[in-house]
């Protein structure tokens, strides 16, 4: 008869807890110790009950084991960079690359560094710059309709000033010339030097 297979779960009763604490933790100190006996391993372990108790096994030093597992640590952070660091690393180099295919564009729209690349990549090359000269094209024609567009919207200010002009103007000649006859008729007016009656008169007291 085949024993019953356990369903690995918390088990709730407090008292078959302890009980299957107390026989695991033997049987795995046991296996633990035929480990080391059998393969000439350094083993250490630490185990805490439910309750805070320390249960622990060593097959030489247990203060021995903890500090080679600590010194073996400390080497591998020295000698395997952070994963941050490696992280930096990469974007950093991903980000150079980037600069430089960008650059290397650029002399080649400019025509230089033209050597090294294939016809099938200068044929790619040469449509590239023709969309972007028709790109130019259109937005210089666009600039340039816009320029004569406030020519002209300038040119009909300029007219209906000018017109404005025309119709205040003779109003301002009427009224100089209404000024200009007023003043001379007021002139005509005054009277002349020998027609005064103010006479000086000298006498003896």
């Amino acid at each position: 008869m085949t024993r019953k297979r356990i369903q690995i779960k918390k088990i709730d009763n407090i008292s078959s807890r302890q009980v299957t604490f107390s026989k695991r933790r033997k049987g795995l100190f046991k296996k633990a110790q035929e480990l080391s006996t059998l393969c000439d391993a350094d083993i250490a372990l630490i185990v805490f009950s439910a309750t805070s108790k320390l249960f622990e096994y060593a097959s030489s030093s247990m203060h021995q084991v903890i500090e080679r597992r600590d010194s073996h640590s400390a080497m591998n952070r020295l000698d395997r960079p952070s994963i941050e660091l490696q992280i930096e690393n990469d974007s950093n180099e991903i980000l150079r690359k980037k600069v430089e295919d960008k650059n290397r564009e650029l002399r080649q729209m400019n025509g230089e560094d033209l050597q090294g690349l294939t016809l099938q990549e200068l044929h790619k090359l040469e449509e590239h710059l023709k969309r972007g000269l028709i790109n130019v094209s259109k937005v210089k024609d666009e600039k340039l309709m816009q320029e004569i567009s406030t020519l002209k919207r300038k040119g009909v200010e300029l007219m209906e000033e000018n017109q404005r002009l025309k119709q205040v103007v003779p109003s301002l000649i009427h009224v100089h010339r209404q000024s200009s006859e007023s003043i001379l008729s007021n002139s005509s007016n005054l009277p002349e030097d020998g027609g005064s009656d103010t006479s000086l008169k000298l006498g003896l007291p």
